[in-house]
């Protein structure tokens, strides 16, 4: 099945850091793309649902504010058949009094209720760091096909148009060569059509010299750099994506291992930090240039104007987490923040900072 997903633009994210609203209802849940298999995660709305308004009405929100929530998450639940259809892996909804949104996402994400004054974004933002999605170009001198890759399942291919069909190959090695270059240039130039916009990786699966050709006229900014790739003229497309998710966990983890380097050697310089309560205070003055936030942690509280830091024994309607605000903070800030495992955080905490001078 075909994965669709619709993950937040920098727009449209930045928009929900900033909504608030007496109160807010962020909701996710695994999904399945099996139209068939729906039926189930329509269950767990609708449980969740029950969740996010018992929540509500424990913290004396308005019956009216209640019951418009409530609408639009059962009407989801219950009556749009159409919308489940096309799903991908994970489901992110957000609702508040005269707003209501979904996004489907390519990660696999635990089931879960939030109820603040503004939204729950940190498992959003996996999707965002590390989206699990790629575009493939399979090229060769006689064929093209760009593909759309999610975390598992066949890829979709994607039509694009003036895209060439082949190389034209003729007698004669220099025209041979001139004849690919300029074939490849169209192929880089047919792809701006799709690609525009998008920020998701493009993994290439070309063969010499096919490969370093494509490769010297690219503008798409996403190209992954020169990894092992099967040869798309005896590949399957179902082959391909495998590699390329094999290449997007390897991109993943350097990634992760190159921020830990970098974690290292900017503690020796002072300009690193782990505790939480001094993460709330360097996030709220700007300090922090990368956060690493634990995708499946949660720090009942909240944080003031100032920074400081209130826990609470237990997450509810009136406590939205403090590391979710961090990121929150952080990003407004014009800072960068990785959703990542907890084992990939370091000194084991909920967060970790890289600091933008020393404090």
């Amino acid at each position: 099945m075909a994965l669709h997903t619709d993950i937040p633009t920098g727009k449209e994210l930045e928009k929900l850091l900033t909504a608030t609203a007496d109160h807010c209802v962020s909701i996710y849940l695994p999904t399945h793309r099996i139209t068939q298999e729906t039926d189930r995660d329509r269950l767990v709305l609708r449980d969740l649902t029950r969740q996010a308004v018992e929540q509500l009405e424990a913290a004396g929100a308005d019956a009216d504010a209640v019951a418009d929530i409530e609408a639009d998450l059962a009407h989801l639940a219950e009556d749009d058949d159409e919308f489940w259809v096309n799903q991908a892996d994970s489901l992110a909804i957000f609702a508040s009094p005269g707003r209501f949104e979904t996004h489907r996402l390519p990660n696999h994400l635990t089931a879960m209720v939030e109820v603040s004054d503004r939204f729950h974004i940190t498992p959003l933002l996996r999707a965002v760091t590390f989206p699990h999605a790629a575009w493939i170009l399979a090229l060769s001198q006689g064929s093209v096909r760009l593909l759309e890759a999610g975390p598992s399942g066949n890829p979709e291919e994607v039509r694009v148009e003036d895209m060439p069909k082949d190389a034209m190959q003729s007698s004669g090695n220099k025209v041979v060569r001139a004849r690919e270059a300029a074939y490849a240039r169209k192929v880089d130039s047919a792809l701006r059509t799709v690609l525009t916009g998008s920020d998701l990786p493009l993994i290439l699966a070309a063969s010499q010299p096919m490969a370093a050709l494509y490769r010297s006229v690219n503008t798409y900014p996403h190209l992954v750099e020169e990894r092992e790739h099967g040869n798309p003229e005896t590949s399957t497309d179902a082959e391909l994506a495998d590699a390329a998710r094999a290449i997007l966990d390897d991109v993943y983890a350097d990634q992760v291992a190159e921020l830990a380097d970098r974690f290292g050697d900017l503690s020796g310089q002072g300009r690193t930090a782990t505790d939480v309560s001094d993460l709330a205070r360097l996030s709220t003055y700007g300090a922090v240039d990368t956060l690493l936030v634990d995708i499946d942690a949660s720090v009942p509280g909240s944080i003031g104007d100032d920074g400081a830091v209130t826990l609470a024994d237990a997450d509810d309607a009136v406590n939205y987490g403090v590391t979710d605000e961090i990121a929150r903070r952080v990003l407004l800030a014009g800072g960068t923040v990785l959703a990542v495992r907890a084992e990939d955080i370091p000194e084991g905490g909920p967060v970790a900072g890289l600091l933008r001078f020393v404090v």
